[in-house]
């Protein structure tokens, strides 16, 4: 499909099947037989939002395995050292994801803490890793700025913007990024964690992001879920019965190619698990052609005219008024694309 990069998960990998395991094959690559590059983030977020917590310091946080309840403890250094015996080529900073809503207090709180593990993450980072910052502050303007201006100031590789996604809504994640793309350096890569939908790329990569990472096309293509070119539509409903065209008319990925819309909502109701792979397939590889236009449209310095082409048909179905972009300070066109090696 063209994906030249694929995320693992500190955290679960830690609790399973472990380090040590991995270890032992060589690194992540070569234990899932992956020959592209690696990103691993810190497990932070999960360590914050899986309410097994039992204590937060400074120092770290000390939790307990949802996997068969045995108490671990997460430092930066700690972290660091798991993601460099997994061998990710890109790594993480350790941070605290506040979480949605939360009083500004709490927020600062969680914010300061971020920065300091931040610097002692990059002070216990593998040098043969490309190590991210992560710009933390929730919703609140003031606090996303300072955090983005100290994470822009350390010598990162490339710097994250985390803490969304979260609860908050789709306004207010776009205002944190807004609030944070400002103070980031230019030739930097700019991730944003955990997002999102294809309007949600679209609208980010115009607000100066380059990187994301999301979980919606595998969840949502094992429940039955499927991106088109014309809106999302679940495979399981009745309209799809006898439907012999492909799910997507204008996809020319393998699922689309070789199966119809039909057989694929059959394959749900006879619970077969060819289903979810092929659901899977099909969103994967319409996120990746997706992507590859946005590309093209930065190239071209048409992005604004792409992304109301694409919302025109994606949203024909849905019912929504189709609206005017934004006024926004960043112009993407003007911003080239970094290189990431």
């Amino acid at each position: 499909m063209g994906f030249e990069i694929i995320l693992g998960n500190t955290y679960h990998l830690y609790l399973r099947p472990g380090t040590e395991l991995i270890k032992k094959v060589g690194r992540l690559h070569d234990f899932i037989n992956w020959p592209g590059c690696m990103l691993t983030d810190s497990g932070g977020f999960q360590v914050f939002s899986l309410e097994h917590i039992r204590k937060i310091g400074d120092d770290g946080v000390v939790f307990r395995s949802y996997v068969d309840g045995s108490y671990h403890e997460f430092t930066p250094e700690r972290v660091m050292e798991i993601q460099s015996a997994l061998g990710a080529d890109i790594v993480m900073a350790f941070d605290e994801c506040a979480p949605y809503p939360c009083e500004k207090d709490y927020a600062a709180e969680a914010m300061v803490r971020t920065h300091e593990w931040a610097k002692r993450s990059q002070d216990a980072a593998d040098s043969g890793q490309a190590f991210f910052g992560i710009v933390q502050g929730s919703v609140y303007p003031d606090l996303r700025e300072q955090s983005a201006k100290l994470i822009a100031s350390l010598d990162t590789d490339g710097i994250a913007i985390g803490g969304v996604s979260v609860g908050e809504g789709k306004e207010l994640m776009m205002k944190a990024v807004e609030w944070s793309v400002p103070h980031l350096p230019e030739h930097k890569a700019r991730y944003l964690m955990g997002i999102g939908t294809p309007e949600d790329l679209i609208d980010s990569v115009m607000r100066g992001i380059d990187m994301f990472d999301c979980v919606l096309p595998t969840r949502l293509g094992r429940n039955g879920s499927m991106y088109t070119t014309y809106g999302r539509i679940n495979i399981k409903n009745n309209r799809f019965i006898d439907d012999l065209s492909p799910v997507d008319p204008e996809c020319d990925c393998w699922a689309c190619r070789n199966y119809s819309a039909a057989y694929m909502r059959h394959l749900y109701k006879c619970d077969e698990i060819l289903a979810s792979r092929l659901a899977t397939f099909h969103n994967l590889h319409f996120y990746a052609v997706l992507m590859q236009k946005i590309r093209q449209a930065i190239e071209q310095n048409r992005l604004i005219e792409f992304r109301k082409e694409f919302l025109a048909k994606y949203r024909m179905h849905s019912g929504i008024i189709h609206d005017e972009l934004p006024r926004l300070e960043i112009q993407r066109e003007a911003r080239k694309r970094p290189e990431i090696e």
